[in-house]
């Protein structure tokens, strides 16, 4: 392959030096964006567009067009892994994904099985190496799948839920039928990412949207064990080139010191704790994604240049830090502070000397 033409992102993943702080943010392509929206129509649905992988790569294309990221990341959707597991997954407007088959019975459970993803979610693979193509190694493509526990909470639950009572239940009444669950779900998320690998992601990210509802034991058992086991089994180097590993758990700033152990590159912060905390507490260890708070980006350029500076501030001099909204950004967002943020990432991290290291 040729070499990447902006490769800063994945040199800050590895800690390497770099001459100003690389930027992406999570749901860069999406409805923010009034080109998107224009994609999505000539899709039948949502799983239509993730499905087409035309039209995935032209979403996944769009933000980079509008602003200078140093990194794209794959047009898809975590639940594509259990709607290939056969559980019917749709999506009602303005209730978000559901399932037809939901896990409510233990045969169920028990029936479960991994699916191939070059086989059942061959058209993500597709997706991949047509935007790689497409890219033309302008910046580098990131893959990414949901974690289990996230995966179980909506495979159980059969929707969005707000308390998780289905699942949570499961895991004090039944925990071994969860257990069960989440042990399959490791081992197709770690089939799933590299084969994404394989097709030409240069990075991969594991969402955990939701092991911040859990409690500190619970986490540990239920959500990082199993993240851990597919950071373990995931493709660490392809074409001779390392591939890092990112780990975001939302809410989950008491345990960076046990993501951090599991063996990840990066970890991904939300906006509730201080970078420069976590920095202390890890940044010898992994490098750190984050943590701009996306209501920011609700206010006017002089704002978010102010807070961005901030977050680079407490980050403090050196590598490994790809700046990041602390969550996905907003479809209420207005397309030209998403560029305000960015030009004053480029602009502003430089004073902070990252190519110092």
């Amino acid at each position: 392959m040729s070499k990447l033409k902006n490769d800063t992102f994945l040199r800050a993943l590895l800690r390497q030096s770099t001459e100003y702080t690389p930027v992406w943010m999570m749901r860069q392509a999406g409805r923010y964006l009034p080109e998107y929206l224009r994609t999505r129509t000539k899709a039948r649905d949502f799983m239509g567009l993730c499905k087409n992988p035309d039209l995935a790569t032209e979403a996944t294309l769009q933000p980079l067009a509008r602003f200078p990221l140093d990194a794209a990341i794959l047009f898809s959707d975590i639940l594509t892994i259990p709607d290939a597991m056969g559980l019917g997954l749709y999506f009602s407007t303005g209730e978000g994904p559901k399932f037809k088959r939901a896990l409510h019975h233990e045969k169920e459970i028990r029936n479960l099985i991994v699916p191939d993803p070059n086989v059942h979610l061959r058209y993500v693979m597709d997706a991949v190496s047509q935007i790689r193509k497409a890219l033309n190694n302008e910046v580098p493509l990131i893959g990414f799948a949901g974690s289990p526990f996230t995966l179980a909470c909506y495979m159980v639950e059969g929707r969005s839920s707000s308390d998780f009572i289905r699942v949570k239940t499961m895991l004090y009444q039944r925990p071994e039928l969860l257990h069960h669950i989440l042990d399959v779900n490791a081992r197709a998320v770690t089939a799933h990412l590299n084969a994404q690998i394989e097709a030409g992601a240069q990075a991969v990210m594991i969402f955990d949207s939701w092991g911040g509802a859990l409690s500190h034991a619970a986490y540990h058992e239920f959500s990082l064990a199993y993240m851990k086991q597919i950071v373990g089994g995931l493709k660490r180097e392809h074409d001779g080139k390392k591939v890092p590993c990112i780990v975001y758990t939302k809410g989950g700033g008491l345990w960076l010191e046990s993501i951090a152990a599991i063996g990840c590159d990066a970890i991904g912060l939300d906006w509730t704790i201080d970078i420069g905390e976590a920095r202390s507490l890890v940044g010898d260890k992994v490098a750190l994604q984050g943590n701009l708070d996306p209501a920011v980006l609700f206010s006017n350029p002089d704002t978010i240049r102010t807070e961005v500076d901030k977050v680079l501030l407490s980050c403090g001099k050196g590598s490994g830090h790809v700046f990041n909204l602390g969550h996905g950004i907003s479809q209420f967002t207005e397309p030209e502070n998403a560029a305000a943020m960015v030009t004053a990432v480029h602009e502003l991290s430089r004073k902070y000397h990252y190519s110092c290291g």
